[in-house]
């Protein structure tokens, strides 16, 4: 039976130009602790990345992390893949993977890097969430991200500027500068599109 997952082909931009990245990038992913994959990312050829993804929130959170990395183009397809899925995740097969290669493609000619390919209806509005929640993590200082780091870890306004030394009022207008809240939300209405094209009743 086909199971319907999320695969993520991700390809380092310039990379003849420049160094190897994907060291990298495989470091930052990992660091997602909270981020279970259903096939961890490996490279397939040359500086390119492929993963498989079957949880919404893990999707989210990935979609995050790559969103603040320079470089990449990012191509998600969205689909069924054949079981049984095998243990490496450029070796498995289905209209997943073919949503993936046609989406990474595209990224190379499209806004932020980043495509979603899939027959589901909300693939379209995933990609569009995404996109907007590109548009608000490119204007992000360092200190915005500084304060944005702490805030993620669970510290409140107060302890933010205590640890940064800054007033809280300080802390509350980089937050806003940062977007904070935005991102939130674009990732939750990322985990929400998500798990309507990753659920039970995408496969019917």
């Amino acid at each position: 039976m086909a199971q319907t997952v999320a695969v993520l082909t991700i390809d380092q931009q310039r990379s003849r130009a420049g160094v190897d990245r994907v060291p990298e990038l495989l470091a930052a992913v990992e660091a997602l602790d909270d981020a279970p994959l259903l096939r961890p990312f490996e490279r397939t050829a040359g500086d390119e990345l492929q993963g498989v993804v079957d949880r919404p929130a893990t999707l989210a959170a990935l979609a995050g992390a790559l969103l603040r990395q320079d470089g990449w183009y990012v191509g998600i397809g969205l689909g069924p893949v054949e079981q049984p899925l095998p243990p490496s995740a450029r070796a498995g097969r289905g209209p997943a993977y073919l949503c993936a290669r046609e989406a990474v493609t595209a990224a190379k000619n499209s806004p932020w890097g980043l495509r979603v390919v899939g027959d589901h209806p909300d693939a379209r509005s995933l990609e569009t969430t995404l996109w907007l929640w590109a548009a608000v993590l490119a204007r992000r200082t360092q200190r915005g991200w500084e304060v944005a780091d702490l805030v993620a870890e669970g510290l409140t306004y107060e302890q933010v500027g205590r640890r940064l030394g800054i007033s809280q009022s300080a802390v509350s207008q980089r937050a806003q500068a940062a977007g904070i809240v935005e991102s939130r939300r674009a990732q939750e209405l990322v985990a929400t599109l998500a798990d309507r094209a990753l659920g039970p009743e995408a496969q019917a």
